[in-house]
């Protein structure tokens, strides 16, 4: 049963897109579907969220908006990896998923959170405000509030009968979002918060902490990567020539002679993604979200191309955005392929960045006429050619 079937659903995104916009990205990301009978609003890691059309039709938009907003919130801080990662047994999900709602409640009611009945707050685990779940959990602790009910595996780490794994081939469309989508999607959210935050207005302290940490860096790795690319985009972007294209100022004082003005390029960028089979999902989420860096920060969006390439490259795609890129491969690897594609392209691109873990042939030559800036994925990359910019980006950045 398709999300149609659910009463106000259209109403209640649009409240919690307009109530908290920075969260907007993730709240349409998140497939949420019909469950007659389940009693529950429930949200799985692969961002799917099941939701009883009884129980949701008795909320008003903002209720419904604000279960929206908390279910999300439980997936953009990662709430089951890090049950997972505390050793959560199934005895004490409920107390962590309290813990957990704690932790979401605490920043986001004070911020026009509307939940329906009574949401736990941290001085109903008998806790200060501003912590973290890890800190408000209790093994077998009896909380004053019942919580948020069961928010599902997506909070607490324990899979549910029924659940199936992120894949195109599930029913009506409901395949749900794989590991490497998710990260990005996190990325994205935690940029829109941090941007929300200097240009719009406030964003609540924690939620901008999280997403301040999403994206801090733990080496610095990006100043390095950001400077190879300043460095050859200014090479570049400085090579100025005269064109007639455009009569030069000065035509103007020497009569019937057609003077040229001087041209600045602008720099037209291309990067090539590798999908071979050594590249996990970590990486590829890690290639991905570099990618929608560089659309940011290099101001060259319109000129961007990306190519995907295992043992021979595929079809340039343009894009505006990380999410629009297709990675398909995962056979042998062959980043010369990939290079001397990019070096074919018409135009030919001023600058190709390489995105791959390095376990590759490579030229023996650089490309003419273009420059070359590596990045090499992973901690254990081998090294790149001489004649190539390198920047190593460790595994737990």
């Amino acid at each position: 049963m398709t999300s149609q079937h659910l009463p106000g659903l259209a109403g209640a995104r649009l409240w919690a897109a307009a109530r908290f916009p920075y969260l907007a990205s993730g709240i349409f990301a998140t497939q949420v579907t019909a469950a007659p009978g389940a009693e529950s609003v429930a949200v799985d890691e692969q961002w799917r969220l099941r939701a009883d059309p009884d129980l949701a039709g008795q909320w008003t938009a903002a209720e419904f908006g604000s279960v929206l907003v908390h279910h999300v919130c439980h997936l953009l801080r990662a709430h089951a990896e890090r049950a997972r990662a505390l050793g959560i047994r199934p005895e004490d999900a409920p107390q962590w998923t309290r813990a957990a709602d704690a932790e979401i409640n605490d920043d986001l009611v004070p911020a026009g959170l509307d939940l329906p009945g009574g949401p736990v707050l941290p001085h109903h685990l008998g806790a200060d405000p501003g912590g973290l779940a890890e800190q408000y959990f209790r093994p077998g602790y009896a909380a004053a509030a019942g919580g948020d009910g069961d928010c599902g595996s997506g909070a607490d780490g324990q899979p549910r009968p029924g659940e199936s794994p992120a894949g195109d081939d599930q029913p009506d469309g409901d395949g749900g979002l794989p590991g490497w989508q998710a990260d990005l999607l996190r990325r994205q959210v935690a940029a829109e918060i941090l941007r929300h935050g200097r240009e719009a207005g406030t964003v609540p302290a924690g939620l901008a902490r999280w997403a301040q940490q999403t994206l801090a860096p733990v080496v610095n790795w990006r100043t390095l990567l950001a400077a190879e690319l300043r460095r050859a985009v200014a090479d570049r972007a400085g090579a100025a020539d005269y064109s007639y294209r455009r009569p030069s100022r000065r035509a103007a004082a020497v009569g019937d002679v057609v003077l040229p003005a001087l041209r600045r390029p602008v720099p037209d960028v291309a990067v090539v993604c590798d999908t071979s089979g050594s590249m996990t999902s970590e990486l590829l989420a890690m290639t991905l979200a570099e990618v929608e860096g560089l659309l940011r920060s290099l101001g060259v969006i319109r000129q961007l191309r990306v190519l995907a390439c295992d043992a021979a490259a595929g079809p340039a795609q343009r894009v505006s955005s990380a999410r629009q890129i297709e990675l398909v491969g995962g056979g042998g690897t062959d980043m010369g392929a990939g290079i001397a594609a990019a070096a074919g392209l018409r135009p030919r691109p001023a600058i190709t960045v390489v995105l791959t873990d390095g376990f590759t042939p490579w030229p023996a030559q650089p490309p003419k006429g273009m420059r070359v800036v590596i990045a090499l994925l992973g901690d254990r990359s081998p090294d790149a050619p001489a004649w190539a910019r390198a920047v190593r980006v460790p595994t737990a950045a």
